[in-house]
């Protein structure tokens, strides 16, 4: 295969080209510190509040709800880490371990929500796990191995019925499904690099009433929220990649892509089966094939020019089997023979369909060897 056919856009997508270029304007042109208050720096705050009304009006909330970070996981452990809830958190045993080790780390009591192979928590299993020194609930809007997703309104009601803070983790949902945000989310966080912006940048929606505090000291950036002088080619790279998602949506391609990815497949090897019942993100797919081993499939995809994610997670330097899928009711081996396939708009049909007709011959390839 000449060219590379990359479908892992779960773990980081490529930046668009014109992101690049609003970047690159930036970082050659004068230097804007927002915080000086000669003209320069007043031209970068400037800039840097157009960026924010920017990122404000593609979610339809109050620029002044938007903080910037560094990306997903500084951004998390700025809402559950600077919200120090001191009772009972509800959580879910199957979200990043941005969210997951942060909330582990608190050394707080935790109910983790039952999730079976529907692929999210259940409202219903919210509501009974509430008690009343419930100080906090923190879940993942979608999952980013299975592309399950949460139902937030659902989840947002309870949490406002009950007084308690929601936050999310919205890293996986944005640029892959239209995102709103319901009355009962306290904050919700996002990276750019999961909708074609550059990495080591993102932001959090913070409602008002959530007040967290700042994870270090220093400047008064971010309304003290985020002390450091604001990475300005970043949040004006991120804005403009929200800029080209708003203007051009991608949500019905990517669906498209993901079902005549997974129709070939299954039509070919119909033994194969999908992680997650429950709705899915447009662009994820995360199969089983059984008696592949998912290690070798996956290098055997590399070695074909396709990129993939196998749902396993490195720990002191053993492949484990994925903590999603096994939380899920699944077993070690199903987990350890299902790949991860996430597409974006960078991709075509043309490829998507030739990587599904590689990955068919592959994973023949690997049954006739182990069956011998």
């Amino acid at each position: 295969m000449s060219e590379k056919i990359y479908l892992d856009n779960n773990a980081t997508t490529p930046l668009d080209p014109d992101v690049l270029d609003v970047m690159i304007e930036e970082l050659a042109g004068a230097p804007h510190n927002p915080s000086s208050i000669h003209t320069f720096g007043q031209e970068g705050k400037k800039r840097l509040s157009a960026a924010r009304k920017t990122v404000a009006d593609f979610l339809g909330v109050r620029h002044t709800e938007i903080v910037f970070t560094s990306g997903g996981t500084e951004g998390l452990n700025l809402l559950v880490r600077g919200a120090n809830p001191a009772g009972h958190i509800i959580a879910s045993d199957i979200d990043h371990p941005a969210l997951y080790r942060t909330i582990q780390d608190l050394k707080r009591e935790v109910t983790y929500l039952p999730v079976d192979s529907f692929g999210a928590p259940k409202p219903s299993d919210l509501e009974k796990a509430i008690r009343p020194n419930t100080t906090l609930i923190a879940l993942s809007a979608a999952n980013s191995e299975t592309g399950v997703m949460l139902d937030i309104h659902a989840f947002a009601n309870i949490a406002k019925k009950h007084q308690i803070p929601l936050i999310l983790d919205g890293v996986a949902l944005l640029g892959k499904e239209p995102v709103t945000i319901p009355d009962g989310v306290s904050g919700i966080a996002f990276s750019a690099h999961k909708f074609h912006g550059p990495q080591g940048v993102g932001f959090i929606y913070l409602h008002p009433s959530f007040k967290p505090a700042p994870l270090f000291a220093g400047g008064g950036q971010e309304k003290g929220l985020r002390p450091g002088t604001e990475n300005l080619p970043g949040i004006l790279g991120m804005a403009h990649a929200l800029t080209l998602l708003k203007t051009e949506p991608p949500y019905s391609e990517l669906a498209h892509f993901r079902e005549t990815f997974e129709a070939t497949i299954i039509k070919a090897l119909p033994d194969t089966e999908i992680n997650g019942d429950g709705p899915r993100l447009s662009n994820t797919s995360n199969l089983y094939f059984p008696g592949v081993d998912g290690e070798s499939l996956l290098i055997a995809l590399d070695m074909a020019g396709i990129a993939a994610s196998h749902a396993t997670a490195c720990a002191s330097g053993a492949l484990e089997p994925s903590r999603t899928l096994l939380n899920m009711g699944y077993t070690k081996e199903r987990a350890a023979s299902s790949l991860r396939f996430s597409f974006s708009r960078m991709n075509t049909l043309t490829k998507i369909t030739q990587a599904a007709t590689t990955l068919i011959a592959l994973v023949k390839k690997q049954r006739i060897l182990t069956s011998v």
